[in-house]
C-alpha cells in the first residue's frame, strides 16, 4: 500500500517541480511576500510631518516647538505665519499634522491657567490620523510634566504609568509577521492542493489513475501528502526568515508551533482537496482556491479583531482554520505559551481537518464512478 503512495507522492512532486513556472510560484512569490509584507504591514509612524503655526512666539511656545523638533518621528515641513497657510498644506497632503499655538498661550500657563493648543490632523486615512494624535499626545504629555517640574507645581492627582507586556516596544511588526507565517502557509498549501486532482482531468490523466491497483482512499492520500510536506519546508523557512531576518522573538514551545502547524496544514488541505474534487478544470481550482483563502484571511482576525466583527460573522470564523493558526502563532511567539495554553485552539483545527478530508474523500468516490 505504502509503496503505491509513495510512487503517487513521487510523481506529484514531478509534476510539480519539473515546470519551471510551478517551481518559481512555490518559492519565489511566498519569499517577496514576506519580505513586503514584513516592511510594509505596520501602524508605525515613521515619519509625521507637520507644520507649526505659533501666534504667541514667546520663550514657552518655542520650547513646544522644540520639543516637537526634537522628537524623530516629527519631520517639520513649514513655519506658518497666517491662518490661511494651514488648508493649503494639508489639502496637497504636504502635512499630516498642523500644531497651532494661540496668541497668549504662555501668559495662560504663567498665570496657572490652562492653555489650549489646537492640532488640526489630515483626516482622510482614519487609522493615520489616529495614530499621529497618539504621538502628539504623547508630546503634549512630556512638555506638561516638563513644565510642572520646572516651575515647582503641583502634578495631576493621577499620574498614568504603562507597560506594554510581550511586546515591550509595541512593534506592529511583531504582530503582522506571524500572521504572515499562516496567510502564506495556506496560500500555498491550497495553491498545491486545490490544482491536483483537477489538473489530472483536465490533463486527461485521470482515468489513467482509475485503472491502477490504488483504492480511491489511496489516491486521495497521495494527492494530500505533497501538499502537506511543501507546506511544513515552506513554512519553516518562512520562520526562519521571521526570526532570524525580522528578529521576531520566538518564545514558546517549537514542539507545540509544529504540532498546530501540523493541524493547520491537515486542515487546508482537506479544503484544498475538496475543492480540487469539485472543480474539472485547473482554473476552477483555481478560482474556488481564491474564493476560500480570501474570506479566511478576512475572518481569521489578520489585521482586523474577530470580537469587533457582528455576531453572526463571529460564528461564521468558528469554521476558519487560520482564526486558530494565529492564535497560536501569536502566543507561541509572543507570549512563550506550550501544549497548556493552546490545547482549545488546536481541536478545532483537528476538527476541521478530518471533516473536510472525510467530504473531500466522500466527493472523490462520488465523482469517480
Amino acid at each position: 500500500m505504502w509503496q503505491r503512495i509513495l510512487a503517487l507522492v513521487r510523481k506529484e512532486f514531478l509534476a510539480l517541480f519539473k515546470d519551471p513556472k510551478s517551481r518559481m510560484t512555490l518559492i519565489v512569490p511566498p519569499m517577496i511576500q514576506l519580505l513586503v509584507f514584513g516592511y510594509a504591514a505596520t501602524f508605525d509612524l515613521k515619519h509625521i510631518p507637520y507644520a507649526i503655526y505659533d501666534e504667541d512666539r514667546s520663550a514657552v511656545s518655542r520650547d513646544l516647538e522644540a520639543a516637537f523638533a526634537g522628537a524623530p518621528a516629527f519631520h517639520q515641513v513649514a513655519a506658518l505665519s497666517a491662518e490661511g497657510e494651514i488648508a493649503p498644506l494639508v489639502d496637497a497632503r504636504r502635512v499630516l499634522v498642523v500644531v497651532h499655538i494661540g496668541p497668549r498661550f504662555a501668559a495662560k500657563l504663567l498665570s496657572g491657567r490652562t492653555a489650549p493648543l489646537q492640532v488640526i490632523v489630515d483626516g482622510r486615512n482614519s487609522n493615520t490620523a489616529m495614530a499621529a494624535l497618539g504621538y502628539v499626545r504623547d508630546m503634549v504629555d512630556r512638555f506638561n510634566r516638563d513644565w510642572i517640574a520646572a516651575h515647582g507645581l503641583q502634578g495631576p492627582p493621577a499620574a498614568l504609568v504603562t507597560r506594554a507586556w510581550f511586546n515591550p516596544n509595541l512593534e506592529s511588526r511583531w504582530f503582522f509577521i506571524p500572521g504572515i507565517v499562516g496567510m502564506l502557509t495556506l496560500v500555498v498549501t491550497m495553491l498545491v492542493t486545490a490544482l491536483t486532482v483537477a489538473r489530472e482531468r483536465e490533463q486527461g490523466t485521470f482515468d489513467q489513475l482509475l485503472v491502477t491497483p490504488m483504492r480511491p482512499g489511496e489516491i486521495l492520500l497521495g494527492k494530500a501528502l505533497p501538499g502537506f510536506l511543501i507546506g511544513i519546508v515552506q513554512a519553516t523557512v518562512i520562520l526562519l526568515i521571521a526570526t532570524l531576518w525580522f528578529h521576531v522573538p520566538l518564545l514558546g514551545s517549537l514542539p507545540a508551533l509544529y504540532c498546530g502547524l501540523a493541524l493547520f496544514l491537515l486542515s487546508g488541505v482537506g479544503a484544498g482537496l475538496l475543492i480540487s474534487s469539485l472543480a474539472v478544470t485547473q482554473q476552477q481550482g483555481l478560482l474556488g482556491a481564491f474564493l476560500f483563502m480570501v474570506p479566511a484571511v478576512i475572518l481569521s482576525g489578520f489585521a482586523t479583531p474577530i470580537a469587533n466583527m457582528p455576531e453572526a460573522v463571529q460564528f461564521i470564523t468558528l469554521i476558519d482554520p487560520l482564526r486558530y493558526f494565529l492564535v497560536i502563532l501569536r502566543k507561541v511567539f509572543l507570549e512563550g505559551a506550550g501544549f497548556d495554553v493552546l490545547t482549545d485552539q488546536l481541536w478545532p483545527m483537528a476538527v476541521i481537518g478530518v471533516v473536510t478530508l472525510g467530504l473531500a474523500s466522500w466527493l472523490f468516490r462520488h465523482r469517480m464512478y
